[in-house]
């Protein structure tokens, strides 16, 4: 799916730009002023959609906001390719070259912490602020059982494309509120059959926790470089009902950054900007601002 329907418009009402990869079309949203430039990677399995509010809010500002849609993701093409992590951080740096970008502010979820950081450790001279939100750059050695069984071939393929038995449990479990019906449909247009969520199912594939895994050296590339980092102004925004990103992944942030400003949501869930975007969109925008 590459066109949003137009019942979800007034929700994303970004006009499309597109990237022309070897493997597939990109998507991403270009708005906003000609102010700094903030660079927003979402993860699995949302798309640019869950920026959408923050996005809007300091475009107000005048900053020049850029969110891609993974490859197999969102709006972007969904060709039949397995992408690593490498692959994913190489796709980026294509965006950030293909824009000429020479210095941006940085926010990340989930997946996009691996991805984004990825690119900051190779290009540290281009990263202004960094905006970390339920995520990981950095290895672990346990994942819920839940996200454990869609890995599991060919079972976990079963119950990620054929049940969507991940984006859509998401937009359930994601969350302590409940979302409104045009924001859970918005979650999900891009993922409506089999062979649109065969990224959802890969991304959680590619979690590298056997010692032999194809992404783990890329990963542990990644967090071998977190240090080159310090001193950036970071906001670390976290969600403490994650049932995925817990609090675990929040204090290895804050032992490795432990001068970033934090913004602990204890009631919010994994989707925290759909939980307490009242008061993070506000913290973000003063955070980028100042």
């Amino acid at each position: 799916m590459n066109v949003l329907p137009l019942h979800l418009r007034t929700s994303y009402p970004f006009a499309p730009h597109w990237l022309h990869l070897p493997e597939g079309r990109l998507h991403y949203v270009d708005t906003g002023g000609d102010g700094d430039v903030v660079l927003l990677l979402h993860g699995n399995p949302t798309w640019s959609f869950l920026w959408r509010d923050l996005i809007r809010s300091l475009a107000l500002q005048g900053f020049r906001c850029i969110a891609p849609d993974h490859l197999g993701m969102g709006l972007s093409d969904k060709p039949d390719r397995f992408f690593r992590l490498a692959d994913r951080i190489a796709h980026v740096e294509a965006l950030i070259a293909s824009l000429g970008l020479g210095h941006f502010h940085l926010g990340v979820h989930d997946w996009g912490g691996a991805i984004g950081f990825g690119v900051a450790v190779r290009q540290p001279g281009k990263i202004g602020k960094l905006l970390v939100t339920n995520t990981a750059a950095f290895h672990v050695d346990r994942i819920p059982r839940r996200i454990a069984l869609c890995r599991k071939p060919p079972l976990g393929e079963f119950i990620v494309r054929g049940l969507n038995g991940f984006a859509w449990p998401a937009t359930h479990m994601a969350t302590r509120r409940r979302l409104s019906p045009t924001v859970r449909q918005g979650f999900l247009a891009p993922y409506s059959s089999w062979k649109n969520r065969a990224a959802v199912a890969r991304f959680v594939q590619d979690i590298p926790l056997e010692s032999d895994h194809p992404s783990r050296a890329t990963l542990s590339a990644v967090e071998s470089g977190l240090g080159t980092l310090r001193g950036k102004p970071m906001l670390i925004a976290w969600g403490g009902q994650d049932f995925c990103f817990d609090d675990h992944f929040f204090e290895q942030w804050t032992r490795r950054f432990p001068e970033a400003c934090l913004r602990y949501q204890a009631k919010a869930g994994h989707y925290l900007l759909e939980d307490a975007a009242e008061t993070l969109i506000p913290d973000i925008r003063a955070f980028f601002t100042a």
